[in-house]
């Protein structure tokens, strides 16, 4: 009886040591579609409703091969009511052919090399006092801070966007959904 009940604590604490009962385990739900962790970041984005401007964006700034890649990234995905924030008639002119560099630029401001959650992105915040300065790889820069319980993604313009849903986790990195695009000087 006592080895048996050793061998289910025994069990038990390596489950919980490999992470088979967290987060970082289950699908989370995100535009009506569930992302799953064993998905890479294009292949989940394509199933959110609340995702298809940015999913467009992606295609004709020709990033669909680099999202899919390896990574890990970091990707704070504006919704399309975060799009429909821009002033009239921006998407459809990032859109046009003629503008990509300009899409790209803008794109790649919202991806972070490495795998960022919502507790790495905290401790940076507390080590910087209040503050964390993230380099995106367009290679400017995100400020990261807290605002009572809600992390806040200030831009290099000033621009506030708040993370709506935190630490979807995939195959290659970590998505949080942003109310507002952010955009690079």
């Amino acid at each position: 009886m006592k080895t048996q009940k050793f061998l289910s604590v025994a069990i038990l604490g390596i489950a919980l040591s490999f992470g088979l009962t967290s987060n970082a385990q289950k699908s989370v739900i995100v535009g009506g579609a569930p992302m799953y962790p064993t998905k890479n970041i294009i292949e989940n984005a394509v199933n959110s409703k609340d995702h298809t401007t940015l999913v467009a964006a992606v295609k004709a700034g020709d990033l669909v091969s680099v999202l899919s890649g390896k990574g890990p990234f970091t990707v704070f995905a504006p919704t399309n009511s975060a799009f429909e924030k821009l002033p009239m008639g921006t998407v459809d002119n990032l859109l046009k052919p003629e503008n990509k560099s300009t899409l790209q630029a803008v794109l790649t401001y919202h991806v972070v090399a490495g795998n960022l959650d919502s507790k790495a992105i905290a401790k940076a915040i507390k080590d910087g006092n209040g503050k964390a300065t993230l380099t995106t790889v367009q290679g400017g820069k995100l400020v990261c801070t807290m605002e009572g319980k809600n992390l806040v993604i200030t831009d290099e313009k000033g621009n506030k966007s708040m993370v709506t849903i935190a630490n979807v986790y995939q195959s290659n990195g970590v998505i949080h959904v942003i109310d507002s695009v952010v955009l690079p000087n």
